[in-house]
């Protein structure tokens, strides 16, 4: 799909489209080269951010998240959306990360992971990840703070949203 069909299946403008798009640093495509996932991925976050998590928040765990699937090796197509090729999935919901959809294998929130799987032939780095301060651990436990304080912050907004869909669907003329 185009830029336009995704603006218009989520009902934002064009412009809005690619403020996220440059915000979360995401490719730009041309022409009708998105896939369900990138669509998938956007649509998240808009209905992260309809139920009040603050943008700031979202940009930060998508930045963990990114950091993470990278120390795990998980870019193993090649693909320029590799991190969004998951988005959509739903299958085994628990062992996904939040924005990327990416699959674990372990339930989130967690406290293990399996490191050192590298899908993908890549060339050596002088020195080791850890060595470079990249610990997948220690980035993990930094997601699941802030998947918490989302989990939170939508858990206390879930009862005003309900309330809210039931107040428009009784006025008159509603579209349901």
């Amino acid at each position: 799909m185009t830029l336009g069909e995704m603006a218009k299946a989520l009902n934002r403008s064009v412009l809005y489209m690619g403020g996220l798009q440059k915000r979360f640093e995401l490719p730009a495509l041309r022409g009708a080269a998105y896939s369900k996932a990138y669509l998938a991925f956007l649509q998240a976050v808009i209905a992260l951010r309809t139920l009040g998590i603050a943008e700031d928040t979202l940009l930060r765990i998508w930045k963990i998240e990114r950091a993470l699937l990278r120390l795990l090796h998980a870019d193993s197509t090649g693909s320029p959306t590799w991190f969004l090729d998951a988005c959509g999935a739903t299958t085994h919901r628990k062992r996904r990360l939040l924005l990327s959809n990416y699959d674990l294998g372990v339930d989130v929130p967690a406290h293990a992971v399996q490191l050192g799987l590298d899908f993908a032939e890549q060339r050596k780095e002088l020195f080791a990840g850890k060595e470079m301060g990249e610990d997948a651990l220690r980035l993990l436990n930094t997601y699941q703070d802030f998947y918490g304080r989302i989990r939170t912050g939508l858990q206390g907004e879930l009862p005003r949203v309900l309330a809210a869909v039931k107040w428009v669907a009784s006025l008159p003329y509603c579209v349901r």
